[in-house]
């Protein structure tokens, strides 16, 4: 294939700018998503458009093959991040319809070209379509809120306070997240004050960066935190906790860069290490730091505290 740009990628290019997609969209990458979302191969027009259900490394993988634009697999964020999320805010694509409680961070993730949209761009090249267009801008707004709303529903409601709730992305993740809010926190920080929940998703959870500054701690990135922080006041502690369920516990060297990155923390530093169960945390155990703690969801009550200093002995 020659590496001149097909008409089909240039005329989706100018589709994205009709529709009012930002500078950072208007690029080859976004036209094959695009291309990809309609299963325009160089063979159809545009009134042949379709609908597929396609995720993120099947649009590359027709990027190349229709196109001859191959892209490396580590730019598979760049796809998510940088053309598809803006797609679904803006209503053009649809995230999950099958499944819209799948979590965030599946492989099984799918993206579909919202409906209206398929029929407007149909029509593209046509006589219709300056009018069709003008039509479809003056009622995009509502529809966008709408499917803002749709997409809020499906996010995890967490207590983080009496009255007070923050919503998270779905997911198995999500779910320790939850019960270590929800469960653990009131049995062993009671009183306790969230500062930080991660979340699988694009938004950030939860993030109370006064508090934690007034600790002593402030963070440039968030992408070495815990998956929770939280502050116990009566005590003066700060408990930095990981959800485990796919990644690794507290061992040896995320104890480290956490002490580090916590180091100027005027609170005492807890460590903990949450599962789901004790069949997750037996595939952990001969890792788990010590002096740190360890917390299973599904036997809430206990504790399990990995002691670097007595051998053996009672409490």
């Amino acid at each position: 294939m020659t590496n001149t740009i097909h008409p089909n990628i240039e005329q989706a290019i100018e589709i994205i700018k009709a529709l009012g997609l930002p500078k950072a969209q208007l690029n080859e990458r976004s036209a094959l998503c695009l291309l990809a979302l309609l299963n325009l191969t160089p063979d159809r027009t545009w009134g042949e458009a379709q609908n597929p259900l396609i995720g993120i490394t099947p649009m590359m993988d027709f990027s190349r093959a229709h196109y001859g634009k191959d892209y490396a697999p580590n730019t598979r964020e760049t796809f998510r991040r940088q053309t598809m999320h803006q797609f679904v805010d803006a209503g053009i694509a649809l995230y999950n319809p099958d499944k819209p409680d799948r979590p965030v961070n599946s492989p099984k993730a799918v993206y579909q070209i919202e409906p209206e949209t398929l029929q407007l761009l149909k029509k593209y090249a046509t006589l219709d379509w300056d009018t069709s267009l003008t039509f479809y801008l003056s009622t995009r707004q509502t529809l966008v809120e709408r499917y803002a709303k749709e997409r809020e529903q499906a996010r995890l409601p967490v207590q983080i306070a009496p009255g007070k709730k923050i919503h998270i992305s779905p997911g198995e993740h999500s779910e320790l997240i939850k019960a270590i809010i929800e469960e653990f926190a009131p049995r062993y920080v009671p009183g306790g004050i969230l500062i930080y929940a991660g979340d699988t998703g694009e938004k950030l959870g939860y993030f109370d960066e006064g508090l934690l500054a007034k600790l002593g701690v402030t963070v440039d990135s968030h992408g070495k935190m815990p998956d929770v922080v939280i502050y116990y006041p009566d005590r003066d502690w700060l408990l930095l906790i990981e959800s485990v369920t796919s990644h690794g516990p507290v061992d040896g060297k995320r104890h480290e860069e956490l002490a580090r990155l916590f180091q100027n923390s005027s609170a005492g530093i807890v460590y903990v290490t949450a599962f789901p169960n004790r069949s997750v945390m037996a595939r952990y155990l001969g890792v788990i730091a010590w002096e740190t703690e360890v917390w299973v969801a599904d036997a809430p009550s206990h504790l399990i505290h990995f002691n670097g200093e007595r051998f053996l002995g009672p409490y």
